[in-house]
């Protein structure tokens, strides 16, 4: 593994930087968003910008992020490490696999569960739509599309205007809004339709 390769990716959907681990409830959202997602791993001991900075106590990380992938994320995570020496600082790798046992929930300092999903370099909270996604691609059982006049008027409105919302695809076929979410959860398992999640709203596009 060519650690500063890795590094000079950037920080994306399956890898993410931490100067240190200080906060079990944090990185569990991080792990749960991994596993949620296709996987991924955490450098330990890089700062956001790439600047390696090197973790001082590497057995006191990884407690910390046993601990999380434990206590704080349920069902369980089991996180692999692996121990690097970059330019005499060790950099600690933490691999998160893709799970099949979605959807996974991480714990707040509330006391509630909830589930993350990792989107470009951030873990977001997931909407109702990515749970059930989550849900049905965990379940390993497939999604057969068959293409319904809501299908091609999604596909078609998403070639000329590049992206919808549920709200709009749900007015724009004249559809309730349960089953204009379940035609865009079974384009996404498919495929065919990607979610994207932004602080305002959730809107999908057509897969390249």
């Amino acid at each position: 593994m060519n650690i500063k390769r890795l590094i000079l990716e950037g920080e994306n959907v399956s890898l993410d930087f931490k100067k240190t681990i200080s906060n079990c409830e944090k990185i569990a959202k991080t792990l749960v968003a991994f596993a949620n997602n296709r996987g991924g791993r955490l450098l330990i001991g890089v700062a956001d910008d790439g600047t390696i900075k090197g973790v001082k106590a590497e057995e006191e990380e990884k407690y910390m992020i046993t601990k999380a992938a434990h206590q704080f994320c349920k069902p369980a995570l089991e996180p692999i490490f692996e121990e690097f020496n970059i330019d005499d600082k060790l950099v600690l790798v933490v691999e998160i696999p893709k799970s099949y046992l979605k959807p996974h929930y991480a714990l707040d300092d509330q006391g509630k569960w909830w589930v993350y999903f990792r989107v470009q370099d951030k873990s977001v909270l997931a909407s109702k739509i990515l749970i059930d996604v989550l849900k049905k691609d965990g379940d390993n059982e497939g999604t057969l599309i068959t293409y319904s006049e809501q299908e091609k008027i999604l596909l078609t409105y998403l070639g000329e205007h590049g992206r919808i919302t549920l709200k709009e695809f749900s007015k724009l076929t004249r559809s309730a809004y349960k089953k204009a979410q379940k035609i865009i959860v079974n384009l996404i398992l498919s495929g065919i339709i990607l979610p994207h999640i932004t602080e305002k709203e959730e809107y999908y596009v057509l897969a390249d």
